[in-house]
């Protein structure tokens, strides 16, 4: 059996300089953020912050999909609250991250199903699967 080609849907261009005290760019200019060090003053996102942002909203089209296949409706006032921290473990900067769903009146097995089906589904979550701890719940 051979694996199905890969075609590439979107690509994002980003231009950084300075580190996490400087700045990011977009290639099409949609984001133009400033950055700084978390705890240092300034008033930059960071690195966790961006990606406690894009998680998230790639989770729920996740759950789209996953919705679609099981011929249900999301709740319109669905959220999910990310949480990614910056750890020092010994000498070591590691990253871990929690996200909760709220799925505002869903059976909770149904609900569960979804989360489950996204979490297996959503890029980012395959491409921190099995590299940093990550804990998703149903809130």
């Amino acid at each position: 059996m051979t694996a199905p080609e890969k075609r590439v849907l979107y690509t994002a261009k980003v231009h950084t300089t300075g580190g996490r005290d400087g700045a990011s760019r977009s290639s099409d200019g949609r984001l133009d953020v400033k950055l700084t060090t978390p705890g240092k003053a300034g008033n930059g996102t960071n690195p966790e912050q961006l990606l406690a942002a894009g998680w998230p909203a790639c989770f729920e089209g996740a759950m789209e999909i996953a919705a679609r296949k099981l011929k249900i409706t999301l709740p319109e006032d669905l959220a999910i609250d990310t949480e990614v921290d910056l750890c020092l473990m010994g000498e070591d900067y590691t990253i871990q991250a929690r996200l909760n769903v709220k799925l505002p009146g869903m059976e909770r097995k149904l609900a569960e199903a979804l989360v489950e089906a996204a979490h297996r589904t959503c890029p980012y979550s395959k491409a921190t699967r099995g590299n940093i701890d990550v804990a998703i719940s149903l809130v």
